[in-house]
């Protein structure tokens, strides 16, 4: 058994400008500026989700979900309704603005839980051990099948997990919190993706880069929220824990400035692409507050990249948000032009002139008698005759000689016959 005292309940973060990135996969580095946190991590509106996906949410079996429930930007919650489907005690929010909302609160939150300085790292496999309060930091999080956890505190304890990649709790595993504290302070900052095994009984909320995966009979304390993939889950109970304390306020923290300059130019049928860069601690996160992206283009909320292929030409105005936790928000506005998609030309063939074959002319080289072969080429810019030249005069020739042939026939009978008479 592993015990990590708590010296005071403050958690210290040390984090510089730029080093956020760094912190979410383990690495520690110097502080640069101190960030510390009286309290739990801040969900916003994502607090009152048992389940928000991000692309999908799919349920097998009689699920039920103490909570809200959502999907954004994906459209498909499949898996709920009557019986013997999964059932909702709160509202179902399928990409509408408020699922929008929750999700870039989530992103908030991964932010400010992926920035926290370990308490203890290189931690691997959590079976048998016994936790203070703390921010514990791993490269693939571990709980085995039929191992047992247990977070020892109060009521006003808080313990942040840091998974550079996975989270895997093994089945019928059990998380138990004593001392008064809740799942409600309980977070597990995942950098891949989370599997909560078959009969688990797991405590705290899950903020995933990734996917979600509750497996048969897997009860969940807490909340399961993917930044990016689908949530799925197999006949599970999820509560999403309510009457919390209020949460925390970081201090030492920087808010976000927008450094990225103007967008460019973008044409009709060309990808695009453009990258809004704010600096801050923890990591901003974007958005599109007023107006609209060109038609064709979305906004990336975790990187701030504009892409897509435009499909309308004209001129689109909106303004972007870079926001991470701490006010105020950054805000730049921009004027994206689409211009028309280039007309190519119409290829042409030339045309190469004819000459019709000649009647034996004078050519380059020498003259051609009538019904002779010409010697050479004829003038410049003429194609040479080919074949026999004169053809057409012969065969005239030859018609009149044989009509001449029978005219004379013909004279020298009626003149044999005038000679006989």
């Amino acid at each position: 058994m592993v015990q990590t005292p708590l010296h005071r309940s403050l958690f210290r973060v040390s984090a510089g400008i730029g080093l956020t990135s760094v912190l979410v996969f383990g690495a520690t580095s110097s502080a640069m500026a101190a960030v510390t946190t009286d309290g739990p991590i801040n969900l916003g509106t994502a607090t009152s989700y048992g389940v928000l996906g991000a692309s999908a949410v799919t349920n097998t079996g009689p699920t039920v979900v103490d909570g809200d429930l959502g999907v954004s930007p994906g459209t498909s919650i499949t898996g709920f309704g009557a019986a013997p489907n999964g059932t909702v005690t709160g509202t179902v929010h399928q990409t509408d603005a408020a699922a929008g909302q929750a999700q870039r609160d989530t992103t908030t939150a991964y932010n400010v839980a992926a920035a926290l300085e370990p308490t203890q790292t290189g931690i691997t496999e959590l079976a048998g051990l016994s936790l203070s309060p703390g921010v514990y930091n791993g490269g693939a999080l571990i709980l085995s099948n039929n191992g047992a956890l247990t977070l020892a505190g109060s009521a006003d304890s808080v313990w942040v997990f840091q998974a550079a990649s996975t989270l895997t709790i093994g089945s019928a595993t059990r998380i138990t919190i004593t001392g008064g504290a809740s799942s409600c302070n309980v977070f597990w900052q995942v950098g891949s993706s989370a599997t909560i095994g078959t009969g688990a009984q797991f405590e705290g909320t899950v903020l995933a880069q990734a996917s979600i995966t509750a497996t048969t009979g897997a009860t969940v304390a807490g909340r399961l929220l993917a930044r990016t993939a689908a949530v799925t889950l197999d006949t599970n109970r999820i509560t999403a824990p309510t009457g919390c304390a209020a949460p925390g306020t970081p201090v030492g923290t920087t808010a976000p400035t927008i450094t990225s300059g103007a967008a460019p130019t973008a044409t009709v049928g060309t990808p695009y692409s453009h990258t809004v860069t704010a600096d801050g601690t923890p990591k901003p996160a974007f958005t599109v507050t007023t107006g609209a992206l060109p038609a064709g283009l979305a906004l990336d909320e975790t990187t701030g990249v504009i892409s897509g292929t435009p499909t309308t030409a004209g001129s689109s105005s909106f303004t972007i948000s870079a926001r991470n936790g701490t006010a105020p928000d950054a805000t730049a506005d921009y004027t994206v032009a689409t211009e028309p998609q280039a007309v190519a030309p119409t290829p042409t063939t030339p045309t190469v002139p004819v000459v019709p074959a000649g009647d034996g002319g004078t050519g380059g080289g020498g003259t051609g008698g009538g019904g002779g072969a010409g010697g050479g080429t004829g003038a410049a810019g003429e194609l040479a005759a080919t074949g026999a030249p004169g053809a057409p005069m012969v065969g005239l020739a030859a018609l009149l000689v044989a009509a001449g042939a029978a005219l004379v026939t013909m004279v020298g009978i009626r003149r044999r016959a005038g000679v006989q008479r």
